[in-house]
């Protein structure tokens, strides 16, 4: 099968080659990781005076590659000091103490170390301490509509949105195809592998039904704030008795392998971050319906706020939920640069008071900076309605604010 290109993480790779840092592709099991791994391999192999030395620990060729020395050994033959050395390595766990490695070949003259490694063994919370600190991370999220577009050859229309909406973005199912059963098959063990081998195997989690049940009230109740206290109340009046503290550490440990996203909630007017009451959203909507079940017709607006939170992620935003002192909003949406932007979402805006609702909030904010509202109401593509822009929500997966 051809590589398709995947742009905005290639570009991101190469705007840290040449820094000596080592690059570590992270983000959710079978988001794509070792396939940009791929991509990169192939675009180096084009460049003069470029040598390759390429690592898959999940091919057997590499078997004998059991812990740093062996990986010494083995780029300490294949290493040309007369070329630019690119050290590729895919599944970097399974090499034990891999990190005294490449932290020595980091520091060699025209060389770029870039790599991969699973949840279950590699999470960004420790790269420091395993790397030293030289590293630069490039988190790899699921496919975004347009990409979902080309690997299943779709037209951009309603009916292509409608099945990203519904089926979300994992590579793989490019292979597996868009019929419902399969579909759910797959994004079921893709989720079942991940909590069970990045979260209960990882942090010996004993209460397995618990965290089952926690995932799936997530799933019911995306884009809604919620808190920790709040989780406990619920399920101690389902029979079920767990703290909210160990709550707190199961929902840490669930984000910490990608399959969810938690957004802290943002003042706008008083500019300050609020550590607790947050929404979830999950790394890939498919997943997040699979769980769910069922149709669901009634969830299409959930799943539209979690389609335009990872899209936002994905335009390099750092994304809030919107605290409004008369309300909420649904995102504030900041660059490190110190560009902003607010973002309201709805399905259709249908009637003056859905319509009041929406902007209204929006107009409460009292700042310059661009304000949108994001919804799939039929004939709107990218209108102004007095100074805040109305956006159709495939207009918006396609050319972001543009």
């Amino acid at each position: 099968m051809a590589i398709i290109e995947r742009p905005i993480y290639i570009q991101q790779v190469v705007k840290h080659i040449g820094k000596g840092l080592i690059i570590v592709l992270v983000g959710q099991r079978r988001a794509g990781k070792s396939y940009v791994l791929k991509m990169m391999r192939e675009r180096i192999e084009k460049e003069d005076n470029s040598n390759i030395i390429y690592i898959d620990k999940e091919k057997r060729e590499f078997d004998s590659i059991k812990n740093y020395q062996d990986l010494n050994d083995y780029i300490g033959s294949h290493f040309e000091k007369s070329k630019h050395n690119y050290i590729l390595i895919d599944e970097v766990q399974d090499i034990k103490e891999f990190e005294r490695s490449v932290r020595s070949y980091r520091t060699e003259p025209d060389t770029d170390i870039i790599i991969t490694g699973s949840n279950s063994h590699v999470l960004s919370s420790e790269l420091s301490t395993l790397l030293g600190g030289r590293y630069r991370e490039i988190y790899i999220q699921p496919l975004s509509y347009v990409e979902f577009l080309k690997f299943h050859g779709l037209n951009d229309d309603d009916s292509s949105l409608a099945k990203y909406i519904d089926f979300g973005g994992l590579p793989g199912l490019s292979r597996i195809g868009l019929d419902l059963d399969d579909a759910r098959e797959y994004q079921l063990d893709v989720y079942h592998t991940a909590l069970l081998k990045d979260v209960i195997m990882r942090h010996n989690i004993r209460n397995i039904a618990f965290l089952e049940n926690l995932v799936r009230f997530l799933a019911d109740n995306e884009g809604k704030i919620i808190s920790a206290n709040s989780i406990s109340k619920y399920m101690k009046s389902q029979g079920v008795s767990v703290t909210a503290a160990a709550i707190i550490n199961y929902i840490d440990y669930l984000s910490e392998a990608y399959i969810i996203s938690k957004v802290n909630r943002y003042d706008i007017h008083g500019r300050k971050i609020f550590k607790n009451n947050e929404k979830y959203y999950f790394e890939d909507n498919g997943i997040r319906n699979a769980i769910a079940g069922g149709q669901r017709e009634g969830d299409i607006e959930k799943v539209m706020e979690n389609v335009v939170y990872n899209q936002l992620c994905r335009m390099g935003y750092k994304v809030y939920v919107g605290q409004l002192q008369a309300g909420e909003g649904d995102f504030v949406c900041e660059k490190s640069n110190g560009d902003r932007a607010y973002v309201q979402v709805s399905y259709i805006i249908a009637d003056e008071s859905t319509r009041q609702r929406e902007f209204g909030a929006l107009r409460n904010i009292k700042d310059n900076y661009p304000k949108f509202v994001i919804s799939m109401t039929p004939l709107v593509t990218k209108n102004d309605d007095n100074g805040i822009t109305h956006l159709n929500l495939r207009y918006f997966l396609v050319n972001g604010f543009e």
